[in-house]
């Protein structure tokens, strides 16, 4: 069939200068790439966080920067990223467009301070990953304009399966919240929220990771107590959660559902199903989670 069009639209718009004919992926990634990255405190999740920006090549190792007080902390980033190392707060913040501040929350009021008298903050994107400190404390500091995401991402960012979340100031624009959404989408998956709810993100995802590992010795124990080898016992316990956890990813049934798959008549798992709610099992994990967002509302008030 001819084309209605006397000219080839791909050509032309092939010609003009800057375009891509997969333009919106490749300006966020280039939009991405102009930014000068650092980590303000560079210990395990900065390091996790640096390797898989850089793994997906959204981030150079020469646009990426990091200080740290404890200077084996900043020594370990530098080997592990091939990153730059400042030899100060104040050299980091004047080299860098986007700040993650990866300090311990009781750490963060002098960090703040030292900025709130010495710079400039309006210009600069921060990105927060201290647990329990809300925006507007953030704001005190560096000013009700100032750009400020923050995030509560998990440990398994440290192995690119991370649960991310996090929410925006009224000063962050689109572009901000684009960037960060890409940037922690490369460990993980990750959702913007409304404030209120990352300390439920805390109680969850956040403090998550520990109720898993405490699932997995409880199962690799049992496996031990009925006779298997401890190696064995925690392998297949660990395996048994991975496997589960991608099947109902894969299928996006209710974990119920596949629950009652394996769950026969007068079987095996019914009498296992049985004891577990004998013993409260739901009710603690959700009492957990619970006692978790509570401490979390707790330490941000």
């Amino acid at each position: 069939m001819k084309s209605f069009f006397p000219f080839d639209p791909v050509t032309v718009l092939c010609s003009v200068p800057g375009y891509h004919w997969r333009s919106k992926t490749y300006s966020k990634k280039d939009s991405i790439m102009q930014q000068k990255i650092g980590f303000l405190g560079a210990g395990q999740m900065s390091t996790a966080l640096a390797l898989g920006f850089l793994k997906s090549d959204m981030v150079t190792k020469d646009r990426l920067f990091a200080s740290d007080v404890v200077a084996a902390n900043g020594e370990r980033f530098v080997t592990a990223t091939g990153a730059t190392l400042c030899s100060s707060n104040f050299e980091l913040y004047e080299t860098v467009d986007v700040l993650f501040l990866a300090v311990k929350p009781q750490q963060m009021e002098d960090v703040l301070d030292e900025f709130s008298v010495r710079m400039d903050c309006g210009q600069k994107l921060f990105v927060t990953i201290a647990a329990g400190l809300s925006l507007c404390f953030y704001e005190r500091y560096l000013g009700e304009n100032t750009k400020i995401i923050r995030v509560m991402p998990n440990t398994p960012c440290l192995v690119g399966k991370g649960a991310s979340a996090f929410a925006a100031s009224e000063a962050a624009t689109q572009e901000d919240i684009v960037l960060v959404r890409t940037l922690f989408g490369t460990v993980g998956v990750v959702e913007q929220v409304a404030e209120r709810l990352l300390d439920a993100v805390t109680g969850l995802s956040g403090s998550g990771p520990a109720f898993v590992c405490m699932m997995i010795e409880a199962m690799s124990d049992a496996g031990v107590r009925m006779g298997l080898p401890r190696a064995m016992a925690t392998n297949f316990a660990i395996q048994t959660l991975r496997g589960t956890a991608e099947m109902v990813l894969q299928t996006g049934e209710h974990p119920a559902v596949l629950k009652d798959r394996v769950t026969s008549p007068g079987g095996t798992t019914i009498a296992g199903v049985q004891t577990l709610e004998t013993h409260g099992f739901r009710a603690a994990v959700i009492a957990a989670i619970q006692a978790a967002t509570e401490r979390s509302i707790e330490l941000s008030d």
